[in-house]
């Protein structure tokens, strides 16, 4: 079982910050690029406004943080 140092520690308490905080960035723009018209887009762009704070994102694992920001990039880039 491989044990964690202050120095992997930190690490992975850094990554989690990063992740949170390009999530918070990633998750602020959607409405206001949104086009008018796509139901699904309005749809999506209620649903980011109902997203729970940025810093609950330290209690997701990290392979969830990176689907979840990978999804929101697709979703923002598609709703553009």
């Amino acid at each position: 079982m491989r044990r964690k140092t202050r120095t992997s520690a930190w690490s992975a308490d850094a990554t989690r910050f990063a992740t949170a905080a390009g999530l918070a960035i990633l998750l602020t723009g959607c409405a206001a690029t949104m086009g008018g018209g796509d139901a699904g887009c309005a749809s999506y762009a209620d649903a980011r406004l109902a997203r729970p704070p940025a810093e609950t994102v330290d209690a997701v694992p990290p392979d969830w943080a990176d689907w979840i920001a990978d999804l929101d990039d697709r979703m923002t880039g598609t709703c553009r």
